[in-house]
């Protein structure tokens, strides 16, 4: 049977995050590895990526990877990035997601056209999208990670202001991490799958693979209006 090569470009992705050497299993199973300086979660915390029935764990040190070896045994692979799972096998003190990881092929892009809107390109650093980013308010700014794109800004303006951007930040393996805003009180307009259309079309252009990671049922149901399809999710766990 072959294998998707969505996925094994997805799956090579995160290896790399990894840092250590790891794989994913071909036939399931969950790989459990000792990386302090692991890219798949924040420093000090457990990270975890399930893609088509498999996972990698990264731990931070040795006693923490024996910890989640033992209490992963007692899960079926397909729970490990359920944080409502996890909690009941590991001792817990935050974690970070889940978050959807989805991603497309320039042959599944279902491009948004902007019809009479505008869109615009502007330096990742404008001004323009700082002020987008307070007018979001410091949770969804921090989710979107529009101050980290090494991409143009896509952007849509009304009266002059921003009011929807995105864009992307360059990854390991060709990997183009797309990050969008809207600004509250133009939510629901479809802003979000016309500036993500031209981030995306920007990416698949460049050769790059585009990775789109939501955690909210909005965000994850734009991508796939687009045509990202769902391989998996990632969790980050802060052991008690």
């Amino acid at each position: 049977m072959s294998i998707d090569p969505l996925l094994v470009r997805a799956r090579g992705l995160w290896e790399d995050m990894a840092s250590v050497p790891v794989s994913f299993a071909p036939i399931g199973g969950v790989s459990v590895v000792v990386s302090p300086e692991s890219g798949m979660c924040p420093a000090g915390w457990v990270g975890v990526v399930a893609l088509g029935g498999s996972a990698i764990v990264t731990a931070p040190s040795e006693d923490a990877a024996v910890i989640v070896r033992d209490a992963f045994a007692t899960l079926p692979v397909e729970t490990v990035a359920d944080a409502d799972a996890v909690r009941g096998v590991l001792p817990v003190a935050r974690v970070l997601g889940p978050a959807a990881l989805a991603y497309v092929f320039p042959d599944g892009l279902r491009p948004v056209s902007s019809g009479a809107l505008t869109v615009e390109q502007l330096p990742g650093r404008h001004p323009d999208l700082r002020r987008l980013e307070k007018l979001a308010g410091d949770d969804d700014a921090g989710e979107a990670g529009l101050d980290e794109i090494t991409s143009p800004a896509f952007v849509v303006r009304e009266a002059g202001e921003v009011v929807a951007a995105a864009g992307y930040r360059a990854w390991p393996r060709r990997t183009a991490h797309i990050s969008v805003l809207t600004a509250p009180g133009w939510r629901g307009r479809g802003l979000a799958r016309v500036t993500g259309s031209a981030t995306t079309t920007h990416a698949l252009a460049a050769g790059l693979l585009p990775q789109w990671r939501a955690r909210v049922p909005e965000s994850r149901r734009v991508a796939m209006a687009l045509g990202f399809r769902e391989l998996g999710a990632q969790l980050s766990i802060e052991l008690a």
